[in-house]
């Protein structure tokens, strides 16, 4: 599989397709309706009203159809800013992958949801590089970040990382900054202006609650086994991209610097708020997944990429069907 994925073909998009939908079978056979919290934003909490019918397996649905679409945004940012030599669709396939090692990381959520927005963040962040003007996009830049925080609270902490990623990546220009924090802040405008037509504005309403501690989780051997699968590829990556940085573009390696801010913030932000559940630490799935396609594509012995990718896949199918997890 991995040969097959590292090919450019337009036709792995099926190939990532059928992939998903065998990994992701649990998600129709034990299907689940929705995670909720008290970090659901407001536009989350209104989708979730909106659908005509909830039911567990159009949850699921809903769910794989995110999944899908935010594993081909990974492989479009991995490969239309050359962050890897040559295009290939072992991001998708990792993203896939890694989103499986967890029953909670399948499970329509806010988070979920709010990834599909942080995932496109980025991709407009990276295209700054060469923009002669870069304003308009640095406003759409911040309307993300704002909309997304309405979707899942906490990933209002996302706001620093961009911050940092217009700093890194262009000079510094305050008309740009504060073009940003505007677009953060035209979500909570219009809701503040929705709460004061409907006699509801306060500050309760208007400002979620914030608080932060250590999330109260179980631990188990399978938690063990899905951190061990997670770390080595992300290890055996990331240190094939050092061997590569002196061949790379500055544009690259900022890329990647960005990228690992990315990682280390979606590491704290289920810190904020924090529960007993897994399902916020979706967020760190998709700069994984860059650093584990580096992994699976820059190893010189295939073997070891093989071994690698069937040894994760059979760990993931064994979770789903032999033990208790997913049921």
């Amino acid at each position: 599989m991995i040969p097959l994925f590292k090919q450019k073909s337009p036709g792995n998009i099926v190939v990532l397709l059928i992939f998903g939908l065998i990994i992701k079978l649990p998600l129709f056979i034990y299907p689940k309706t929705i995670i909720t919290s008290e970090n659901d934003g407001q536009l989350y909490q209104a989708f979730i009203r909106s659908l005509p019918v909830v039911n567990s397996y159009a949850c699921s649905l809903l769910a794989f159809v995110l999944l899908y679409v935010q594993s081909l945004l990974v492989n479009f940012l991995v490969n239309e800013y050359r962050m890897i030599s040559r295009h290939n669709y072992l991001p998708g396939m990792a993203y896939l992958l890694i989103t499986s090692l967890l029953p909670e990381w399948n499970y329509l959520s806010s988070p979920l949801v709010a990834t599909t927005l942080i995932i496109w963040m980025f991709i407009k962040l990276f295209k700054l590089y060469n923009l002669p003007n870069a304003r308009p996009q640095v406003y759409n830049i911040g309307l993300l970040a704002g909309i997304s925080s309405y979707l899942y609270f906490p990933s209002a902490a996302f706001i620093l990382c961009i911050l940092l990623g217009l700093m890194i990546l262009k000079p510094f220009r305050l008309n740009e900054i504060i073009l940003f924090l505007l677009g953060c802040l035209t979500p909570y405008y219009f809701y503040g202006i929705y709460l004061f037509l409907s006699d509801a504005l306060n500050f309760r309403n208007f400002i979620p609650h914030l608080s932060f501690k250590v999330p109260v989780l179980k631990n188990s051997i399978w938690l063990a086994v899905s951190t061990l699968l997670l770390a080595i590829p992300f290890l055996m990556g990331g240190y094939f991209l050092q061997l590569q940085m002196r061949k790379m573009l500055i544009q690259v390696r900022k890329d990647w610097s960005i990228l690992l801010l990315y990682l280390l913030l979606a590491f704290f932000v289920p810190f904020i708020n924090g529960n007993q559940s897994f399902y916020a630490w979706v967020l760190l799935a998709a700069p994984f997944a860059a650093f584990h396609a580096c992994g699976y594509f820059y190893q010189p012995r295939m073997l070891i990429s093989q071994v690698l990718f069937f040894g994760m896949t059979g760990y993931i199918l064994y979770l789903q069907y032999g033990t208790k997890t997913w049921h």
